[in-house]
C-alpha cells in the first residue's frame, strides 16, 4: 500500500501535476459523437460493497464497454471485486485489467484516472469524494459519483465549484442517488410538481433501520486501517449514518422542493446502543425539522438499532391530498407507495412498478446513453445540495442549535484528518457529539 501524508487541501496541488495535462488536452471525440461505436474504458475507484455493484451495473449498461482499470486503499478489496467479476460469464469478457493497471493506496485514484480510462465510477467512503471528484472532472473523465458528494461544508463547496466546470466540458456526471432515476418514483414525484397535491404543507420522511455491517479489527491492522475498514462508524469518513445512508430519503425531499434549500433547521440525536469501541462515535438516531419558505416543514427521522420497529417511507401532504412515495402495508396502515389520495387520487399500477428497470441498472444505463449521444448530464448542483441537506441535519444534532442553511454552507468545520492520510497516523477518534456542548463551527 502506498502512503501519502497529504490532506484534503493538498490533494489537489498533489495531482496537479498528473492532471494538468489532461485537463488542457481536447475532451475525447466520442462526447461530442453521436452513434460512436467507441469502447469505453471503465475505471473503478473503491472496491467496497456498493463499488463492487457499481462496476456490474457500468458493464451491463453499454454493449462496448470494458473495466480497464481499478484501484482502492487495500489489495484485497481489489481482488474481490476482480475474482467476482471474472466469475459473471457476461461480464468476464468486459475485464481488461492486468496488474499493472490495479492500483492501491491513497493516491489510486489518480493512477485510474490517469490510466486511460473515459468514464470513473467514484465508490469510495464518502469523505474523499469531493478530491476524487474534482480530479476527474478536471482530466476529462466522464462520472458516476456514489451519494453522498461530500461531509463537511468546505466539501460541498468543493463540489459546487465543478458543476460549471463539468457543464463547460460536456461531460456527464450522474449521482448515485438512485431514486431519481427510478421511473415508479419519477412519474410520483413528476404529479406532484404538477400540482396534483396542491400547496405542500408537509413532507416526511423515515429511513428507521437495523445495526449496518462492521469488521472485526484483524491482527496487524493500523488505527487508520481499522478506521476505513470500518468508515461508517467515523464522521470524518462517513458523515454519521445521517449523511451516508438518510440522504437518500431527505434527497427525495430536496427533489419535492425542486432542489430549493429549507431556511433553517433544528434536531435531536444521540448514541444509546452502539456504545462498544467498535462503532467508533457516531449517533445511532437523529431527528430534524426543516423549515422551508412558505411555513412548509419537513419531519425527518432517522435510526440504526437492531430489534426496533424499522420503516422506511416518504409521505407529501398538500392542500388537495396526499402522497406516498414509499408507503407500507401493515394492518390499519395500508399506505402503497407511488400513490395519491385526495381530489386527484392515483395508483401507479402494479405491473408498471414490475417492468420498471431498476434504479441502480437505470442510473448507469442512462449515463453511457448520455456519453453515447452527447447529451450530458450534470446532476452536481443538486446532488451536492442533497448532501448539504444531510450535512446540516448532523449538525443540529451534534450541536442541539437551531442552524440556518447559509449558516451550515458556511461552516468552516473541516473533517479532513490533522494526521494527513497516512496508514501509521489515525485520526484520534472524537468524543461523542454532545449537544449543548458541542460547538458548531
Amino acid at each position: 500500500m502506498k502512503s501519502s501524508s497529504a490532506n484534503r487541501r493538498t490533494f489537489l496541488k498533489t495531482t496537479a501535476a498528473t492532471t494538468a495535462a489532461a485537463s488542457l488536452a481536447h475532451v475525447p471525440n466520442f462526447v461530442h459523437a453521436q452513434g460512436n461505436n467507441q469502447t469505453l474504458k471503465v475505471g473503478l475507484v473503491g472496491c467496497g460493497r456498493r463499488g463492487g455493484s457499481a462496476i456490474q451495473q457500468a458493464l451491463l449498461a453499454d454493449r462496448d464497454v470494458k473495466l480497464w482499470a481499478i484501484g482502492d486503499t487495500f489489495q484485497d478489496k481489489v481482488d474481490g471485486v476482480l475474482a467476482n467479476l471474472r466469475g459473471i460469464p457476461n461480464l468476464a469478457r468486459k475485464v481488461d485489467v492486468t496488474r499493472e493497471r490495479q492500483f492501491t493506496g491513497f493516491n489510486a485514484f489518480t493512477q485510474v484516472i490517469n490510466s486511460g480510462v473515459d468514464v470513473v465510477c467514484l465508490c469510495t467512503p464518502p469523505h474523499f469524494r469531493p478530491a476524487h471528484l474534482d480530479a476527474a472532472i478536471r482530466a476529462n473523465k466522464h462520472v458516476f459519483c456514489e451519494k453522498p458528494f461530500a461531509v463537511d461544508a468546505p466539501g460541498v463547496r468543493r463540489v459546487l465549484a465543478l458543476h460549471d466546470v463539468a457543464r463547460q466540458r460536456n461531460l456527464s456526471v450522474v449521482a448515485g442517488f438512485c431514486w431519481r432515476y427510478y421511473e415508479p418514483m419519477r412519474q410520483t414525484v413528476r404529479r406532484i410538481h404538477d400540482g396534483a397535491l396542491g400547496d405542500i404543507q408537509v413532507l416526511h420522511t423515515n429511513y428507521l433501520t437495523t445495526d449496518l455491517w462492521d469488521e472485526p479489527r484483524q491482527e496487524g491492522w493500523s488505527d487508520m486501517e481499522w478506521q476505513i475498514r470500518n468508515w461508517p462508524y467515523f464522521t470524518w469518513l462517513s458523515g454519521d449514518f445521517n449523511v451516508e445512508q438518510h440522504c437518500h430519503s431527505l434527497d427525495k425531499m430536496m427533489w419535492i422542493m425542486r432542489n430549493t434549500p429549507p431556511l433553517r433547521a433544528y434536531g435531536v440525536g444521540g448514541r444509546q446502543t452502539r456504545t462498544a469501541s467498535r462503532y467508533g462515535h457516531i449517533f445511532d438516531h437523529m431527528a430534524v425539522v426543516y423549515e422551508f419558505a412558505n411555513d412548509v416543514r419537513c419531519y425527518s427521522f432517522c435510526r440504526q438499532n437492531t430489534g426496533t420497529h424499522t420503516e422506511v417511507t416518504d409521505h407529501v401532504v398538500g392542500t388537495r391530498g396526499t402522497a406516498n412515495l414509499l408507503g407500507v402495508n401493515q394492518p390499519g396502515r395500508n399506505w402503497p407507495a407511488y400513490s395519491i389520495t385526495g381530489q386527484n387520487a392515483w395508483r401507479l399500477p402494479a405491473a408498471d412498478v414490475r417492468r420498471a428497470t431498476g434504479m441502480y441498472q437505470q442510473e448507469h444505463n442512462e449515463l453511457f446513453a448520455s456519453i453515447r449521444n452527447a447529451r450530458p448530464i450534470n446532476d452536481i448542483d443538486w446532488a451536492a445540495k442533497s448532501t448539504m441537506l444531510a450535512i446540516l441535519g448532523r449538525m443540529t444534532c451534534y450541536t442541539g442549535q437551531m442552524l440556518t442553511w447559509d449558516q451550515a454552507l458556511n461552516s468552516r468545520e473541516d473533517l479532513t484528518p490533522a494526521t494527513g492520510y497516512r496508514m501509521d497516523r489515525a485520526p484520534a477518534i472524537p468524543e461523542v457529539a454532545r449537544p449543548g456542548v458541542t460547538r458548531f463551527v
